[in-house]
């Protein structure tokens, strides 16, 4: 099966590298993801500070 003539192989033989540079990321994106990561845990940290005082 793997080597029967007339079919294709199931993965490609040769891996190309691609030359092009991945889309770069935007300062703005950072500053939200910090953002978004302080506004999820800072009410979890709160919820658990009053927690322990029980």
């Amino acid at each position: 099966m793997a080597g029967a003539p007339g079919r294709k192989p199931r993965f490609p033989q040769e891996v190309r590298c691609s030359t092009e540079q991945p889309p770069q990321e935007t300062p703005m994106a950072d500053v939200t993801f910090v953002a978004t990561t302080i506004a999820v845990f800072a009410p979890v940290a709160f919820i658990a500070k009053g927690v322990a005082k029980l």
